[in-house]
């Protein structure tokens, strides 16, 4: 699972592996578990940068997995070589939703202040425009099938993922 915050990654990613028969990872979760820290005191203490390069490592680590659900961070992606490992090891589903509905869901979200720290320090919604304007391209080109979450809700969105998986055999 690739996409922005608050697209479903986690949710929908948890239910599709229940769905599927297979275990689901979470690479924040796997990150903060690894560092004993929750990405906010990472970023807050050692900076961006670091909390990337821990990521990175995570994501490596999951490369030898057999089959797995993975919901990954919103800016793993951006990191080449994260894509380029995610691509070959797997099939990449894109949870997209209109920015009014990701800023709607980040402030409901009770985990958003202390899991998802500023990116930039600018405005929520200013955060969300600029990001997604430099995300969405990657996200794009990388995804083998993309799912609207603002459009379809969690089980709707975990069908239509089973249904492409299965037309690929």
């Amino acid at each position: 699972m690739i996409g922005y915050r608050c697209t479903g990654k986690t949710s929908i990613g948890k239910r599709l592996a229940g769905r599927l028969g297979l275990p689901f990872v979470d690479t924040d979760e796997l990150v903060e578990k690894g560092a004993g820290k929750t990405i906010r005191e990472m970023v807050n203490v050692s900076g961006w940068a670091f909390f990337r390069r821990q990521e990175r490592e995570a994501i490596k680590s999951l490369t030898s997995l057999d089959q797995s659900v993975i919901a990954t961070g919103g800016g793993a992606v951006m990191i080449e070589d994260n894509a380029a490992d995610l691509q070959k090891e797997g099939v990449l589903i894109w949870l997209a939703a209109d920015e009014e509905t990701i800023r709607k869901r980040m402030l409901a979200d009770a985990a958003t202040a202390e899991q998802r720290p500023s990116l930039s320090g600018e405005d929520l919604s200013r955060e969300i425009s600029e990001t997604l304007a430099v995300r969405t391209p990657v996200y794009r080109r990388l995804a083998d099938y993309v799912v609207d979450t603002g459009r379809a809700g969690i089980g709707e969105s975990v069908e239509k993922i089973v249904e492409f998986l299965l037309s690929r055999g």
